[in-house]
């Protein structure tokens, strides 16, 4: 008999061993966890689940995140201390940071005073209401310091929803793609859910990571269903981030 239910499956059942490469569980310096404490039940979490390798990426953003490599690398210190404290060992953290194409980027990086990720990356974003008048420019010289720029959330920007060219003009500059698992589900609206299928379908995408703020969107990621189809879809982007990723 016909069904117009399809089945669903759990997305976190496909996760074990995944490298995250995007999240904000360092303790106290931006609008992830505020403490030692929350970094802690975020990274328990993720243990029920088998990701257990995470490169922390703090914002770096003028006049709200002003962090610095230091910055970041105390609360990187402090976090690991918690981790030792708590017999947690197993779990493996790295610090880079998800920098804002603003202003007061390409100093940042001219004094090389940015955070890549495993050397060789750097996670950049935008504003999501409209795009970093410098964007190619930055762009272009970070490719010129033999970085490879990779746009986290490019599904998260409304300025470029429905605008799949702009995506792939991304590519042709040079940029890599970042999905957000949760954008997949909905989480953030319809519309993002959209243009995050779209650039799946289009195979556009490079990497995928969690983006975790908070236990509620842990929660949220846990629970979240998927067909099998889109899963499929997604596996060999999950596998591509692990592989590259894995230290």
């Amino acid at each position: 008999m016909f069904s117009f239910f399809t089945k669903k499956h759990f997305l976190i059942d496909h996760l074990d061993g995944f490298v995250d490469i995007h999240n904000h569980i360092l303790p106290g310096i931006d609008d992830g966890a505020k403490t030692v404490e929350d970094s802690l039940a975020l990274i328990t979490g993720f243990k029920e689940f088998g990701v257990k390798d995470f490169i922390c990426t703090p914002h770096i953003m003028e006049n709200y995140y002003p962090n610095t490599p230091d910055t970041i690398n105390n609360s990187l210190a402090l976090l690991r201390n918690g981790l030792k404290m708590n017999d947690l060992n197993h779990v493996c953290l790295e610090a880079a940071a998800e920098h804002m194409i603003d202003a007061g980027f390409e100093g940042k990086l001219e004094e090389n005073r940015i955070m890549p990720l495993a050397e060789s990356y750097v996670l950049i974003e935008m504003s999501y209401l409209q795009p970093s008048l410098n964007l190619f420019d930055m762009v272009e010289k970070i490719s010129e310091k033999s970085l490879y720029p990779i746009l986290a959330h490019p599904e998260r920007y409304n300025f470029l929803h429905g605008k799949l060219k702009s995506f792939e003009e991304f590519k042709k500059k040079g940029m890599l793609l970042q999905l957000n698992i949760l954008s997949v589900s909905g989480y953030y609206g319809t519309e993002v859910q959209k243009t995050a299928m779209s650039l799946l379908n289009n195979n556009l995408l490079d990497f995928i990571a969690t983006d975790i703020h908070n236990r509620k969107q842990l929660n949220a990621l846990k629970e979240m269903e998927l067909k099998q189809s889109v899963i499929d879809s997604l596996l060999p982007i999950i596998e591509r981030t692990t592989y590259n990723f894995r230290r």
